[in-house]
């Protein structure tokens, strides 16, 4: 997915920036940047690779290089970034946490009009400088980042880095967040909340869908009003947010706990125990813990100390070992349980039967798991939440294949909770991997969850909807 952070303040910001960008690395893992724009000195801008080695590791020994009042970061699952641009529009620098799907139509649409591309990596086309390119093509700002949002299918959020201060642009749908903080003296923007409590940060505002502020050290410029529709990623609360997150000011940690305590209540299994699988089963545990009435237990462990958060390697190969390195079970808690292990979803399935294979191994007697969120029935053409290249690394998908001949067919009916079909395909899922039991939350029970009217998520993934009815008279 990916995360960024900006500030500008009445000092230096280098620390805020560096720490506020960190505050961010849960939310990607290939690249990372950060820019400062200093009057004297100018822009000043670092990017590594994130895919060996952590961002405070790979930033920190130069830090006394960046000078200046005002700055952005990202985390990128994407592409280097942030790109610097000198254009009709002055000099700035851009990040952007995006999706764009028809990337190369609009790069040919681009060069037709002989632009080209300078920040090839692996010769791909850079979809942060194609972002820029678009704005370069508005009178305005302003003007610019309405044509990314005409232009794009997917999604994007940006900040731009400018002489005059800091620009904030949030998807034209709100899929995903952007926060704005303030503190005596400075004011900040971060795709998660996390990141300003340490930094005496307290949360202003969301900025709302398609909205567009200015962010300057001494206030803040709407240079466009939010839009009507929204549709958030309802995936944020489920598996991207940190527990002590707020989007549209309602907690992660809050609606995980909810949720499970809804499914937990529903369930009719008997079981000994229950345990998240870290990190972000651990909210649903607790919760499930509470409305089903048995004992949380850490039966399984992340290794912290050289785990902190997830790598994703570039082969499946790795990225499976990874994940199974990163667990680590307690045979002490598990021999001779039942279990009720709780995670956020099930993907391609491979990480969670290569770690049940290994509960049964250490002695748990029975092994049910609870999923905080409906099937994954339908990619994502919004947000990059996984590395899936096709559908069909959907467990889902490969076992309607499987039933219909095709994996396309009847997609609605395996959707909606508790059909047939439905019921066919998780009991299925739990054959496949080895359970005793699984079962998923309810969709409706997701949203209640979450408190936002069904109309202002996106719930695509699960259902097929997430395109809003006002998106083309917006």
């Amino acid at each position: 997915m990916g995360g960024f952070f900006g500030t500008i303040t009445t000092k230096e910001c280098i620390n805020d920036l560096f720490y506020g960008t960190d505050y961010n690395s849960h939310l990607g893992t290939k690249r990372a940047g950060l820019v400062t724009y200093d009057e004297e000195k100018g822009f000043n801008r670092a990017i590594h690779s994130l895919e060996r080695n952590y961002f405070r590791s790979r930033f920190e020994d130069e830090l006394s290089k960046f000078a200046g009042r005002q700055g952005i970061g990202v985390i990128s699952d994407t592409d280097p970034q942030p790109i610097i641009v000198n254009s009709h529009l002055g000099r700035y620098a851009v990040v952007t946490v995006a999706k764009i799907n028809n990337l190369p139509e609009i790069a040919n649409e681009l060069l037709a009009q002989r632009m080209h591309f300078s920040e090839l990596s692996a010769n791909k086309i850079n979809q942060t400088e194609l972002v820029a390119l678009l704005i370069n093509m508005g009178e305005t700002f302003t003007d610019g980042i309405n044509l990314v949002y005409k232009k794009i299918e997917g999604s994007c959020s940006m900040l731009i880095l400018t002489e005059d201060g800091i620009i904030a642009a949030r998807d034209f749908l709100g899929r995903t967040p952007i926060v704005i903080g303030e503190k005596e003296g400075a004011l900040a923007v971060s795709s998660e909340t996390t990141a300003f409590p340490n930094l005496d940060y307290q949360v202003l505002r969301d900025i709302g869908p398609g909205e567009i502020v200015r962010l300057r050290a001494n206030g803040i410029e709407i240079l466009q009003e939010p839009m009507k529709c929204e549709q958030i990623c309802a995936f944020l609360w489920v598996y991207y947010g940190f527990p002590s997150s707020d989007y549209e000011g309602i907690n992660v940690e809050h609606v995980r706990e909810k949720n499970g305590e809804m499914l937990g209540k529903e369930d009719d299994v008997d079981a000994d125990i229950v345990c998240g699988i870290p990190d972000s089963g651990v909210g649903m545990a607790l919760g499930y813990s509470a409305g089903h009435k048995i004992p949380y237990k850490r039966a399984v462990v992340k290794y912290t100390p050289t785990w902190p958060r997830s790598f994703t390697p570039g082969t499946q190969t790795r990225r499976e070992l990874v994940a199974r390195m990163k667990l680590v079970p307690n045979p002490a808690i598990l021999k001779d349980q039942r279990i009720v292990f709780c995670d956020d979803s099930i993907v391609r399935g491979t990480q969670l039967r290569d770690n049940v294979k290994t509960f049964f191994d250490y002695g748990a007697k029975e092994v049910h798991v609870r999923i905080s969120c409906p099937p994954l029935v339908y990619g994502c053409p919004f947000i990059g939440f996984t590395s899936s290249k096709s559908d069909l690394e959907l467990i889902t998908r490969r076992i309607i294949r499987d039933f219909e001949g095709e994996d396309s067919m009847n997609l609605q009916k395996y959707a909606t909770t508790d059909s047939p079909e439905y019921q066919r395909m998780v009991e299925e899922i739990g054959k496949r991997l080895g359970l005793t039991s699984v079962k998923f939350a309810k969709l409706e029970n997701l949203i209640e969850s979450i408190g936002l009217p069904k109309c202002k998520i996106c719930t695509h993934c699960f259902d097929g909807t997430g395109y809003c009815h006002a998106e083309a008279d917006d």
